[in-house]
């Protein structure tokens, strides 16, 4: 043999170099696009806002573990006109189960115009920090069989315009001013659709979050396999 050629390799160019990075955007859209939307949460999802004497397997604590509430979010009650809807700021109220004699400046019932025995009451987060809610009919027997959460809510993007400036926003059901409960939330009365107190996402919170992750990890997986 009068010589030797040396042979180079040649690594190809993969794809998956391009891909992997557009893979981690993805999940970074996915869990931002939460942080730039006002969220509408249905408490209890399908079960409603119910005591466990008429919906055994209601949990609200376990409703409120792993969401994160924030200023301009809306809590969705779905119920009939049997149950009531109190938000309070004072934990004294909250543990009582019974508004009659709040503060005028820290709870509210909200209820709904709905001529239907059954009604869909939505409230708007309108105060950082602990808010309570609990139902305040016969005499609290319905929060003590487990008609009741609490849940802290942040700062988030701050309230939007239209809960900046109530007089000019539509808002869920009017607040009870009798029996002590004063209207806390400083909104109006006649409000129908909660998107309108801002750029609302359909409810489901977290959960829908994580479905649309799956979804961008699921996209990034086919132009990984394409590649």
């Amino acid at each position: 043999m009068t010589g030797s050629s040396r042979s180079s390799r040649v690594v190809p160019f993969s794809n998956h170099a391009v891909c992997y990075p557009a893979l981690f955007l993805f999940v970074f859209l996915a869990i931002s696009e939460r942080n730039d939307a006002y969220v509408n949460y249905t408490v209890g999802d399908s079960l409603g806002w119910y005591d466990r004497l008429e919906e055994p397997d209601v949990n609200y604590q376990k409703w409120v573990a792993g969401k994160n509430f924030s200023l301009g979010d809306f809590l969705i009650f779905n119920t009939d006109k049997n149950h009531s809807v109190v938000q309070t700021y004072n934990v004294t109220t909250y543990k009582r189960c019974d508004y009659n004699d709040a503060e005028a400046d820290d709870t509210a019932e909200w209820s709904s115009r709905q001529p239907t025995a059954k009604v869909s009451i939505a409230v708007p987060l309108v105060k950082e920090g602990v808010n309570y809610f609990f139902s305040g009919n016969y005499d609290g027997r319905q929060c003590r069989h487990g008609q009741h959460f609490k849940i802290n809510v942040t700062h988030g993007r701050g309230l939007p315009e239209s809960l900046k400036h109530p007089a000019e926003a539509p808002a869920p059901g009017k607040p009870d001013t009798s029996a002590g409960a004063g209207a806390v939330p400083s909104v109006p009365s006649s409000f129908d659709n909660p998107a309108q107190a801002g750029t609302a996402v359909a409810e489901s919170g977290a959960e829908e979050t994580v479905a649309r992750m799956w979804i961008y990890l699921g996209l990034s997986f086919v132009a990984v396999v394409i590649g």
